[in-house]
C-alpha cells in the first residue's frame, strides 16, 4: 500500500493498531464498570427479598421441629402465622443466629421449613438466592 492510499477493510481489520488495541481495551474497562453495579444491585435485592413462613399453601397449619407442616393440634409444634422473613435475616438465621421475634426452638423449626423450600413455593426463589456464592 502506498503512502496517501486508504486501506480496504480487510487490510483495516488485519493491522492491529495502538488505536484500534485502546478501542478494545476501553469497550472491555465499560463493560467491567457497567457490570459491578447490577451485581452490587442484585446482591442488595437478595438481602431484601421475603420468605413468608409459611407461604399460602400452609395457612393454618403448624410447623413442627423438622420444619414439616403439621395440623395445628400436633405436639411440639410452633404456630405458623405467615409471618414474613427478608433473606437477610434468614441468612443470619442460617448462620446460628435466632429469626426476630422467635425463641431459639422457634426459630430452629422456622428455618428448618425454609431448607425445605420447593421450586414453586413461595419464598423458593429467595432462599435459593441465598445459597448462590457471591
Amino acid at each position: 500500500m502506498m503512502s496517501g492510499e486508504i486501506p480496504d477493510n480487510d487490510d483495516a481489520m488485519q493491522m492491529p493498531t495502538r488505536r484500534r488495541a485502546l478501542m478494545l481495551g476501553a469497550a472491555g474497562v465499560a463493560a467491567v464498570v457497567s457490570v459491578r453495579p447490577a451485581l452490587a444491585q442484585t446482591a442488595g435485592s437478595v438481602l431484601n427479598c421475603e420468605i413468608p413462613v409459611p407461604g399460602p399453601h400452609g395457612a393454618g397449619m403448624n410447623i413442627d421441629a423438622t420444619g414439616n407442616l403439621v395440623a395445628p393440634d400436633t405436639p411440639g409444634s410452633f404456630t405458623a402465622t405467615g409471618q414474613r422473613f427478608s433473606g437477610e435475616e434468614v441468612k443470619r438465621a442460617l448462620s446460628g443466629q435466632t429469626l426476630p421475634g422467635t425463641t431459639y426452638e422457634q426459630s430452629q423449626a422456622y428455618v428448618n421449613y425454609i431448607r425445605r423450600l420447593q421450586a414453586g413455593q413461595s419464598g423458593f426463589t429467595c432462599f435459593a438466592s441465598l445459597q448462590m456464592p457471591r
